[in-house]
């Protein structure tokens, strides 16, 4: 039995000038019960009008939403087995941290020793046991954050909404939250759907990954599989960084192909899926270009170009390798502390290497 299934949802909104924005179009998935599932994509895609019509505060135009195969049509938000944390903690300024948690227990009519019970826990599952009487303008962004955890978690809820919830905090504050919120999903087990446009964050906190844009889904899978095996151009290109060549495979050897591109003549690539004379695009990640061949047996193959730029991030130097007809390739390069030969300069010629089996084919548009 499903738990949580959106089936062909469609949601348009008007603009001031009379045209029509298609913020759902056609939009399928199934959330999984006690998973982390991501919705993640540029803004303006759709994932948080998506999130918005899960609660109940937006209704679908067409299609249906189901918890656990009973439609939610016409059931309004505060009467679905659902809550939202939003990305502004929405704190009550003059309540105690105690009495923020318990808004929503004392509205329901919770008896007192129920309710102060219950936020005791909430509390010590995000850690912030022995802060309720504090107020929120004495905890940090990122205590306030578990505040707004709490106050949602103490309702117990089947399904749990985050609308980009860290983004107002710091990157080292976020990674801590990121791990905290991860595990707070496995002890609470229940299901979190959570949005946002940060791609490593949905990378390291999802159990699936929902691809979102122009109001599609373009892919839904697991973190690896979404990173390894994109399924189409814009995934590749959204979800971290990839080098792709468009091409025919002019030639096969078995799962060898010869690829000829406008940028490089022939380029190699390990595949089931296409045959010659078919139409793909070659996707190759930063970080599996190298500057010397390989000796795992298996035939590198070679781009060869200058060098336009380079940019020190730390572990890394990015090179910017100009591979002709106006192509520039992104090579990710360990940096190594003092040693002068791992300088790299614009205007440096380079053969870049990369094994067969490193490449991902996807289909090309129109081919």
């Amino acid at each position: 039995m499903s738990f949580l299934k959106i089936t062909s949802a469609h949601k348009a909104y008007r603009t001031p000038e009379g045209g029509l924005i298609r913020a759902l179009d056609d939009v399928s998935l199934n959330v999984r019960n006690n998973e982390f599932l991501t919705l993640l994509g540029p803004s303006g895609c759709g994932k948080t009008t998506l999130l918005k019509c899960i609660a109940g505060f937006e209704d679908i135009d067409a299609g249906e939403i189901t918890l656990e195969e009973q439609s939610l049509k016409g059931v309004p938000a505060h009467r679905r087995p659902f809550n939202t944390v939003f990305q502004n903690y929405a704190l009550f300024p003059h309540l105690s941290i105690s009495d923020n948690v318990g808004y929503g227990l004392d509205v329901a009519g919770v008896r007192k020793r129920e309710r102060n019970q219950r936020v005791d826990e909430a509390l010590e599952l995000v850690g912030l046991g022995g802060f309720g009487a504090r107020e929120p303008k004495q905890l940090s962004g990122g205590q306030q954050q578990r505040v707004a955890l709490a106050r949602s978690l103490v309702l117990k809820p089947r399904v749990l909404l985050l609308d980009e919830p860290l983004s107002a905090l710091d990157r080292k504050m976020r990674e801590t939250m990121q791990i905290e919120l991860k595990n707070l999903q496995h002890s609470v087990g229940i299901t979190f759907v959570f949005v946002t446009h940060d791609q490593e964050e949905a990378l390291a906190m999802s159990d699936r990954i929902a691809v979102v844009a122009h109001g599609k889904v373009q892919q839904l899978a697991a973190p690896a599989e979404i990173y390894d095996e994109p399924a189409n151009e814009f995934v590749a290109n959204f979800v971290g960084t990839s080098n792709i060549f468009s091409g025919k495979v002019v030639a096969q050897d078995g799962r060898l192909l010869t690829i000829e591109t406008a940028n490089q003549r022939q380029l190699l690539a390990a595949s089931h899926r296409f045959t010659t004379g078919d139409r793909v695009d070659l996707v190759l990640r930063p970080e599996h270009m190298r500057l010397s061949p390989g000796s795992n047996g298996v035939p590198d193959s070679c781009i060869e170009g200058t060098v336009e730029a380079s940019v020190f991030v730390g572990s890394e130097m990015h090179l910017h390798v100009n591979v002709g007809k106006g192509r520039t390739a992104i090579v990710h390069h360990r940096h190594n502390r003092g040693d002068e030969n791992e300088r790299i300069e614009p205007g440096t010629e380079l053969k870049l290497y990369y094994s067969p089996n490193a490449v991902h084919l996807i289909a090309a548009a129109g081919g």
